[in-house]
């Protein structure tokens, strides 16, 4: 476990000058009271990946990836969780004791949490909006919470072969529709919007009388259309923040050691960085 000594840690990924994680994680070690701790972020691409991990030193407690350097950490890691593994897509690294480099995803179980924060515990069937790396997290978050299928609307025929085959390496039942269908997805109990920026406000206007649960995994612009469409239709909504907020959590109890980190405190400061935007 690391110690209340000084450590560091940061975000990387490309681009990276609009992540939140320094907000959340120094708001926690405030919280904690781990003055000595540091965290910071890094311009990093894939190619400059490999020499950025081999400069660090014994100081460094653990990192936060994003894109597109969630998958091209895992050749310079000494084992990942099962987790990770399940999605082959990293988030996490801790540095340990001894030097190992372990890598684990907590996109996953944070969006669980985001969603039991809310009271969803299961579902009997979902919508997945999209079909990139956010929506295999998706789907491995809906093998422990949805009972039923999960339909995916996606862009292409590529796209949807990618999502059945995670759903058979997940264990979840994955059906395929065509993204011009997107609204139909509005109409199952949970949906889960894994897109860019803009790309659902086409269905905004959609949204049923009597909508079930939107996650948007975005946090910036918010509200979204599609998420202020279903808070108006008296719909409950799980917004990205809760998602950012939740894995950044359970990423300071690793690199740290200490539990439980302050999700408030965490909440409050990525609310206030926000609106001063």
């Amino acid at each position: 476990m690391p110690s209340a000594d000084a450590h560091r840690a940061a975000v990387l990924g490309s681009p990276i000058a609009h992540s939140l994680s320094p907000v959340l994680h120094r708001a926690a070690y405030a919280g904690l009271g781990l003055d000595g701790w540091s965290y910071d972020r890094f311009e990093i691409d894939e190619e400059a990946l490999p020499g950025f991990i081999d400069g660090l030193d014994r100081s460094w407690a653990g990192l936060s990836l994003t894109m597109p350097l969630k998958r091209a950490i895992i050749p310079l890691l000494d084992e990942i969780s099962p987790t990770a593994a399940s999605v082959e897509a990293v988030n996490t690294v801790v540095f340990t004791e001894d030097g190992r480099r372990t890598g684990d995803n907590t996109d996953i179980p944070g969006m669980i949490a985001a969603l039991r924060e809310r009271g969803v515990e299961k579902v009997e069937s979902a919508a997945v909006l999209g079909a990139g790396a956010t929506a295999s997290s998706a789907l491995a978050a809906l093998a422990v919470i949805c009972a039923g299928p999960v339909t995916a609307y996606v862009r292409s025929r590529e796209r949807g072969d990618e999502m059945r085959g995670w759903g058979r390496r997940l264990g979840v039942d994955v059906r395929v529709a065509d993204w011009a269908e997107g609204a139909r997805a509005l109409e199952a109990p949970l949906v889960i919007a894994t897109t860019p920026a803009g790309t659902t406000d086409s269905v905004a206007a959609d949204v049923p009388q009597n909508p079930g649960i939107l996650f948007d995994v975005l946090y910036e612009p918010w509200p979204t259309a599609l998420a202020s469409a279903w808070s108006a239709r008296g719909g409950a909504v799980v917004g990205g923040l809760d998602l950012l907020v939740h894995q950044a959590m359970l990423q300071v109890e690793q690199m740290t050691g200490r539990r439980p980190a302050p999700l408030a405190a965490m909440r409050q400061a990525g609310e206030a960085a926000l609106a001063a935007r």
